[in-house]
C-alpha cells in the first residue's frame, strides 16, 4: 500500500502589489507546482486589507511565509528567492534526506 502523503497548508502573508510580494508569490508557486505537485492548500492574505489576520498570526514583516499543517507551524520571512531556505523551512528538503537514506 503506497504511503500517504502529506497535505501542507500554507499562508502567504503580502503587503499589497509590491515587487516583493509578486515576487514571493511566483518564487512559491514555482516551488510548489514542482515540489509539492497538487499536495497542498495556499491562501494568500493581504494584510493591508486584513491587517487583523496579521495581527491574529503575529506577522511582523512582509512577505511572510507560514506552513500551518503539518506541525510545527513555520515561518519564512522574505521573497522566497532562496529555494533551498524555502524547502528546508517547510520540512520538504529533510524528508527528501532522509528518505534517501532508507535507500542505502
Amino acid at each position: 500500500m503506497p504511503a500517504m502523503k502529506k497535505t501542507y497548508v500554507l499562508k502567504l502573508y503580502v503587503a499589497g502589489n509590491t515587487a516583493n510580494s509578486v515576487r514571493a508569490l511566483k518564487m512559491l508557486k514555482d516551488i510548489l507546482e514542482q515540489e509539492f505537485q497538487g499536495v497542498y492548500a495556499l491562501k494568500v492574505i493581504d494584510v493591508l486589507k486584513n491587517p487583523q489576520l496579521a495581527e491574529e498570526d503575529k506577522i511582523l514583516a512582509t512577505p511572510t511565509l507560514a506552513k500551518v499543517l503539518p506541525p510545527p507551524v513555520r515561518k519564512i520571512i522574505g521573497d522566497l528567492s532562496d529555494r533551498e531556505k524555502v524547502l528546508i523551512g517547510l520540512d520538504l528538503l529533510y524528508e527528501e534526506l532522509r528518505e534517501g537514506d532508507s535507500d542505502l
